[in-house]
């Protein structure tokens, strides 16, 4: 059962009133993908450097601090350094009475350093992999003497404590970005010397003081320029610029156009009410008013387009959040919105429509060139939608050559881990752009009729591919299966499992249906493959693309 967030969270009394128990314990390098988790979850680095996501907040790891996740949330950590290395303990909680409060702790936890929490972790995590039942049976009261400790040695950070500092100047900018900030000013706030500030807020944040200035101000004005018909001088007064001409030139270099190209890229509120239709928008050069936003279950759109985008849809395990969606959008008021009718339940296509003119993708047949093109006409953007495609077929002929060269004649196969069963290449996308666009070779008896049905060791062994691509559904039980199933002697004796060629690919692209999630599929492909050898890509930007194409050095 997930759990709602409090907005008060009781003291430490109220642990007297809960069961706990620790339910798993492992240790992760490296970044994280976005995942769902169902039980609470505590989070503290061992080392190294990297920002953890837990639903919508972001976390600069620190040492001598604790991370706790509650169920239904999801976590990742990216921006990893090599030395990165985390503990992650999976634990359950359960109230003694319905009328218990909930578990007292959430989110960051700074702690006094006399907590020792990395010897304590690191004792638990040996008695977690002990293979004596006695100790293993150990590591449940090692995990509450831990909580103990996080509890009895929490503490608010100090004053100067500089990366406490540094957050509280970054929040200072966020809230006074409209003023006149120097690097003076603001070294003033985080009590360090102007030199000192510089390097480490570089060091932090992995941009500078400025630098982040600029991109909260030009953050913004983009949405000023969506959501109202404000001047441009006013709008570069609005964020902290006296001179329009000064503030254009800082808008382009961060957002690439210019604001009057951007204010007209911007002037029809579309909403996107599926992902697949805001990748469709994106490869027309598109931006849309609204759209599904989240740092899971639409990564990469998140990463590049939520300050551009104002009103962010749920996203949640699609279609779950529908009401809140409609209700988002009723307050929005968009021109336009664009959606998927055989997603939509009975009720919600009016609801829709008595906000805004819908237009609907109804055809399940039509291929995704298909959807892009009539999309393309409903927003007479027909040039854009052809000039795409021809550029989509040129990079697909550049990236069939690469693979062609590397890959050779060997065989390929998507597997999808969900729970505790395999599929085989159960989304219709993958299967094209592998065996359709990139001209890859499907393994023998492979088809149509085969897509999507569970296959077991036997069968994958018959199949024999020469690579496989294994997309993980990222929630507590099929990550748990996968790693149960990489050690079974049966996966370990497959071909491509022999050959080290398994690749693991995400869920974004590879089950979205949508122009910008082939074309992420196809650079996906070529990073796979290729590894870290020097191929260059062909990437989109925010309203057109690069003219470079495939070619290694």
């Amino acid at each position: 059962m997930f759990h709602r967030l409090p907005d008060q969270l009781p003291g430490p009394a109220v642990l007297d009133r809960l069961w706990i128990k620790l339910r798993s314990m492992d240790g992760q390098r490296g970044r994280l993908e976005q995942q769902l988790i169902d039980s609470y979850m505590l989070i503290a680095a061992a080392g190294g450097q990297g920002c953890l996501t837990i639903d919508l907040d972001e976390y600069r790891l620190r040492p001598d601090t604790i991370y706790i996740a509650w169920p239904g949330q999801t976590i990742g950590v990216s921006g990893g350094t090599e030395g990165l290395e985390l503990y992650r303990i999976s634990f359950e909680v359960r109230p003694d009475s319905e009328a218990a409060e909930p578990f007292p702790l959430k989110g960051e936890i700074p702690l006094y350093p006399e907590s020792h929490t990395a010897i304590q972790c690191e004792r638990l995590l040996s008695y977690s992999r002990s293979e004596d039942p006695l100790e293993r049976f150990r590591r449940q009261a090692a995990f509450h003497e831990l909580l103990y400790g996080v509890m009895k040695h929490k503490r608010q950070l100090p004053v100067d404590d500089s990366l406490s500092a540094l957050e509280r100047t970054r929040q200072f900018i966020e809230s006074r970005y409209n003023e006149n900030l120097t690097i003076e000013q603001l070294a003033r706030i985080a009590e360090l010397s102007p030199k000192y500030f510089v390097d480490l807020f570089k060091k932090t944040y992995g941009k500078s003081a400025i630098d982040y200035v600029t991109e909260v101000r030009v953050n913004h004005a983009k949405q000023l320029m969506v959501q109202s018909e404000t001047k441009l001088r006013d709008i570069a007064h609005q964020v902290g610029y006296s001179d329009e001409f000064y503030f254009s030139r800082k808008f382009k270099q961060a957002a690439g156009v210019s604001p009057s190209a951007y204010m007209k890229k911007r002037r029809r509120k579309i909403a996107a009410y599926t992902s697949a239709i805001l990748g469709h928008l994106l490869a027309l050069g598109i931006v849309p008013y609204a759209a599904p936003m989240h740092p899971k279950w639409t990564a990469s759109y998140h990463k590049k387009y939520r300050s551009d985008i104002p009103v962010h849809l749920s996203a949640y395990r699609f279609n779950h959040d529908w009401e809140a969606n409609v209700e988002a959008l009723a307050h929005a008021r968009p021109d336009l919105i664009l959606c998927h009718a055989d997603y939509l339940r009975p009720d919600e296509l009016p609801k829709l429509e008595a906000i805004a003119p819908v237009h609907s993708l109804a055809q399940p047949a039509a291929d995704w060139r298909q959807q892009l093109r009539t999309i393309a006409g409903w927003l007479d953007a027909t040039a854009e939608a052809e000039r795409w495609l021809g550029e989509y077929e040129r990079k697909l002929a550049a990236a069939r050559e690469l693979l062609k060269r590397e890959i050779q004649d060997d065989t390929v196969l998507v597997l999808s881990i969900h729970k505790n069963t395999c599929l085989l290449c159960p989304r219709r996308g993958m299967r094209e752009v592998l065996y359709g666009d990139l001209r890859l070779n499907a393994p023998g008896g492979f088809d149509e009729a085969v897509c999507g049905r569970p296959v077991s060791f036997s069968e994958l062994a018959d199949i024999d591919a020469g690579r496989i691509l294994v997309n993980v559904c990222q929630e507590t039980e099929s990550l748990a299966f996968w790693q149960s199933l990489q050690t079974n002697p049966l996966w370990k004796d497959l071909r491509a499992v022999r050959r080290n060629y398994v690749h693991p690919i995400s869920s974004d692209p590879w089950r979205e249906y949508s122009a910008s999630a082939a074309e992420r599929m196809v650079d996906d492909m070529i990073r796979h493959v290729y590894g870290d050898h020097p191929v260059h890509f062909r990437k989109l930007s925010m309203f057109g693309r690069t003219d470079v194409d495939y070619n290694s050095k």
